[in-house]
């Protein structure tokens, strides 16, 4: 990049007085908001428990997904434990606590739930040092809570071996980022005109854009556009999960944000996408709330037969979509427990006729729920 030449969007003389056709966003404005009024409408006739273990199910998946986005991946059950305790959700037996994940749910929680308090430095350096209790990103050491410094050189988003690394973008200059944040802040805390789910797309982009930390800076960018969308609908309570739609959308993202950072400051076509991504996110909650009735349905069914906890959870993890075949090794495994124990459980279910042999063929018998149309009354 020569010196100079407006390679940036932060390069742009107008930095960053953003623009964006109102006229063009409106009608998917309109639809975004519609489907979230439809969510929520759904989700208020579930009932203080079932939206419990809604919020919980959505949260451990954004938890997991905006990691993921950044190659990084987390034990579920430490996420979904993490999450449990700090909402005062009984689950069970709960996984030992990771202080990296206890960071990176405390950040979460914290930006959903105190959406209405100020975002500041203090806050958002509170949040990366969460994030990285350690001190490092992997192997390397970073300044944590702290600004970066450049003093490895300036902070680049590269890709490729070494020898033939791509620079797809260049952030601005360690020396600009007091006054860049303490900018965005203030514009971020401000009572203004836009409407709070563009606020929430020019967030995101803004921060990142930013890039204001050594490491962490996407996963924090998607907090702040949630507190964005969570102030922007007075709930602390969130029923989709952005982070798993854009997980499932990475190469648009990645793509969308370095046209964006390479263009000019009219960013209509990132809130067009931004837009168009929350709306499938929302969309796609349907899914999951289907999925907690039926498990509800399911336990008020079976709510008379006694079962141990091995079983209900094993029961649980095939309700949740377990992946793969159960065999009598994996409940051992599962259950922690010995194979003599796991063939026991086994049987008692399947003398219940909640669990049946599955047709699918192995080296080994496989189990499988009975759907519950087909089960017999306890």
């Amino acid at each position: 990049m020569k010196r100079g030449e407006n390679h940036y969007i932060w390069q742009r003389p107008t930095w960053p007085q953003w623009q964006y056709s109102l006229q063009q966003l409106s009608p998917l404005l309109a639809q975004v908001h519609l489907a979230q009024g439809l969510l929520q409408g759904r989700m208020y006739d579930l009932g203080m428990d079932l939206r419990d273990h809604a919020v919980l199910r959505i949260l451990t998946e954004d938890v997991l997904k905006t990691s993921e986005i950044e190659g990084e991946s987390l034990n579920p059950e430490s996420v979904r434990s993490s999450i449990a305790r700090r909402l005062g959700l009984d689950i069970g037996a709960l996984t030992p606590a990771d202080r990296h994940v206890d960071g990176l749910v405390d950040m979460v929680l914290d930006a959903i739930q105190n959406h209405q308090s100020q975002l500041t430095a203090k806050r958002l350096q509170g949040w990366h040092a969460a994030m990285f209790p350690t001190g490092y990103s992997g192997l390397s050491k970073i300044r944590v809570g702290q600004w970066r410094n450049d003093a490895q050189g300036p902070m680049q988003v590269v890709s490729g071996a070494m020898q033939r690394q791509k620079i797809h973008y260049e952030a601005p200059p360690a020396h600009r980022l007091r006054a860049e944040m303490a900018g965005f802040i203030s514009w971020f805390n401000a009572s203004n005109l836009e409407d709070p789910m563009i606020k929430a797309g020019l967030a995101h982009l803004w921060f990142v854009t930013v890039h204001p930390f050594d490491d962490g800076n996407g996963r924090i960018a998607r907090a702040v556009g949630d507190m964005a969308l969570a102030r922007a609908t007075s709930s602390s309570q969130r029923y989709y999960s952005l982070s798993a739609q854009i997980q499932r959308e990475r190469k648009a993202y990645y793509d969308q944000l370095e046209a964006t950072q390479k263009g000019s400051l009219d960013v209509t076509p990132w809130l067009v996408w931004f837009l168009g991504c929350l709306l499938r996110a929302i969309q796609g909650a349907d899914h999951m709330l289907t999925s907690v009735l039926m498990k509800a349905r399911y336990w008020h069914h079976w709510a008379g037969t006694p079962m141990n906890a091995r079983q209900i959870k094993l029961l649980n993890k095939l309700l949740d979509g377990f992946e793969g075949h159960l065999s009598t090794s994996k409940w051992a495994a599962i259950g922690k427990c010995s194979q003599d124990t796991a063939l026991r459980d086994i049987s008692e279910l399947l003398e219940r006729k909640v669990l049946r042999r599955s047709d699918a063929s192995g080296r080994s018998t496989r189990y499988e729920l009975i759907p519950l149309l087909t089960n017999h009354k306890p």
